[in-house]
């Protein structure tokens, strides 16, 4: 199953532990967890479904190149990992 983890700052604003998840592609995981998790979608994803400018997604260390349609193929062992950008002033 693909692991499916957040950085602290938006466990902070919501619950989301890390999950082990079914998925062919990066939306295909993402999709399982916000079934568990639905208001987690409207932080990650804009509502066209592609990921917001702020958030980058990371695929077994890398950067998702997909970013609208989130069509990045997964193995069974993949680790996904959400980071929202902070910032301040």
């Amino acid at each position: 199953m693909v692991k499916v983890s957040f950085t602290p700052n938006l466990n902070r604003h919501l619950s989301c532990p890390e999950q082990a998840v079914e998925g062919a592609t990066v939306g295909q995981a993402l999709q399982r967890v916000f079934v568990d998790n639905p208001r987690l979608a409207s932080y990650i994803l804009d509502d066209q479904g592609s990921l917001r400018k702020h958030v980058a997604v990371f695929v077994d260390g890398r950067m998702v190149g997909d970013r609208r349609y989130l069509s990045d193929t997964l193995t069974p062992d993949s680790e996904i990992y959400v980071a929202q950008a902070l910032s301040g002033g």
